[in-house]
């Protein structure tokens, strides 16, 4: 009996990190030289936000994208805290918004004017008072607008509807008091229904923010949890922290089931924290050392070994933070599919690397770019409260696309009970297929052609759905399942049309070809 090895086909096992070039830098940044274990830079396609060192108070900098090379040393600040800023992070429905929390023990809100700052911005937008101590962590909704987490010392996460119109508030909508010591991280899964987090007393739990109660708790002893992600929809959290040799580690867990690791594993002996980056539009996870300059990327997959490594990104300059580009801001031209932006504080200066799949074609490769989230939220702050749960808005990043600008929308589902047969799913897919309003003729001969399946006998009635075989790849079941499924279908007819072309040609050329022949064989 012969041994056959087991080879994985991935279209991200090449990917390489490339550094930016020296004029493509940010320079002369005074970066903070605060020792918490947060990012301390925040990125979206307009602005870059970075902490920086600030005489009586804390500040941060908003430098616009395009301003790359040496920063004025005179450069204006944003720095109405006054104590030092401990986190910041975009509105990831504006790019204009920003937050920040700081040891001051308050939340703040601040509006960036479009244009390049003239002085300092002193005034926030909204303040948030209700932490006895300082605030340690912030992270928006994923798909709720105006709904904004805090974590602080005082161990308390608080929720905050900021679409009230008070400009201090002391209210937030709820309070989530289930740790017993500082919470170190926190993670939304995909439509923020859920929130994971890791805290000081080593224990990881999955928590239902809206009735405060805890899902899952749980701890091992082999593993001191530091920070922990949910890894999208893949029903697992991915944490990182120390052995009890104090080696750095990484784990992998089940959702549902917080007893054991699904995986655990060392990877080195150095002191200085993991943060872990998920891109559930890849399903690539990566590691950055923090006091090194290494990036591990692994490639996760439902099934076992789930976590699959790729490659690791070296440097020789040590990171003090990361800053993370959000997919609409890349560079698809180019086949870049994350972009990182490292703090370098012994050298003042902010490196962007750029994660690249090496590809020959330079036209748009859309196998590597999925579906991504929009900048439209899903949901009002009042309906997310009220329980309602929306993946997040799905948009294209092919050029030009139509997409990228707005979304068909989806009316609100009602539930799908189980077909008896094959003619009821694609009636029901029928009913929830995306009306496109760029091809309604598209539609309607699907919708034509759905007709005609209904009234073939069983046997001749077809097995596909939305151009997959309905028995290895079920119907979709969500919005984002769907509106991938139909970018698929559109994708592969543009295929075949171009396969159709290339038929005709040649078929032209056989004919003339053989043309030629007869009338030789007549003369």
């Amino acid at each position: 009996m012969s041994w056959h090895p087991q080879y994985r086909s991935s279209k991200f096992r090449h990917v390489y990190g490339k550094a930016a070039s020296k004029d493509k830098c940010y320079d002369s940044v005074p970066i903070t030289h605060n020792i918490n274990d947060n990012h301390f830079c925040a990125v979206n396609p307009s602005f870059i936000a970075v902490v920086t060192e600030c005489v009586g108070g804390g500040a941060f900098l908003v430098i616009p994208i395009k301003q790359t090379g040496k920063l004025d040393p005179h450069y204006p600040k944003v720095c109405g805290h006054k104590g030092n800023v401990l986190d910041i992070k975009w509105n990831p429905f504006n790019d204009f918004v920003i937050a920040s929390c700081s040891e001051d023990a308050t939340v703040k809100i601040w509006d960036i004017p479009n244009q390049l700052l003239k002085r300092n911005i002193t005034t926030p937008k909204k303040e948030l008072l209700g932490h006895a101590r300082r605030v340690g962590l912030i992270e928006w909704h994923p798909t709720a607008d105006n709904i904004l987490f805090s974590s602080g010392y005082d161990y308390k996460i608080m929720i905050w509807n900021l679409g009230v119109m008070d400009a201090v508030i002391s209210n937030p909508a709820k309070i989530l008091d289930a740790h017993k010591d500082v919470v170190l991280s926190m993670s939304f899964n995909t439509d923020g229904s859920l929130l994971a987090t890791a805290c000081r007393d080593r224990k990881i739990r999955v928590i239902d923010p809206r009735a405060g109660t805890v899902l899952q708790e749980g701890s091992y002893k082999s593993h001191r949890v530091n920070k922990v992600s949910f890894l999208g929809n893949m029903k697992m959290l991915f944490s990182t922290g120390t052995s009890r040799w104090n080696n750095r580690q990484i784990a992998l867990w089940d959702q549902n089931d917080l007893s054991v690791p699904l995986l655990e594993e060392d990877l080195d002996g150095s002191s200085g924290l993991l943060f872990p980056v998920y891109d559930s539009d890849t399903h690539m996870l990566y590691v950055v050392g923090k006091g090194d300059g290494n990036i591990r990327y692994y490639e996760i997959s439902p099934e076992k070994p789930y976590l699959n490594y790729l490659m690791e990104y070296h440097s020789h300059l040590p990171q003090k933070g990361i800053g993370m580009m959000p997919k609409r801001g890349l560079d698809v031209a180019a086949c870049e599919i994350f972009r990182f932006y490292k703090l370098i504080p012994t050298k003042s200066l902010i490196e962007p690397i750029s994660m690249i799949v090496p590809r020959r074609s330079e036209s748009y490769q859309a196998d590597i770019y999925p579906l991504t989230a929009a900048a439209q939220p899903a949901l009002t702050a009042e309906e997310w409260l009220a329980g309602i749960n929306k993946g997040p808005l799905l948009v294209s990043l092919r050029p030009g696309s139509e997409a990228v600008k707005s979304l068909p929308q989806f009316p609100d589902q009602e539930p799908v009970t189980e077909a008896t047969d094959l003619s009821q799913q694609q009636e029901e897919q029928g009913r929830i297929s995306v009306e496109d309003t760029q091809k309604p003729r598209e539609i309607e001969r699907g919708r034509k052609r759905l007709k005609v399946e209904e009234s073939l006998p069983e046997n001749q009635q077809t097995c596909l759905s939305n151009g997959f075989d309905i028995f290895q790849c079920p119907p979709p079941k969500t919005e984002s399942e769907l509106l991938q499924m139909y970018y698929r279908q559109q994708e592969e007819i543009r295929r075949l049309r171009e396969l159709v072309i290339q038929r005709d040609i040649q078929i032209k050329q056989l004919s003339l070809e053989l043309r030629n022949l007869c009338m030789d064989t007549d003369d």
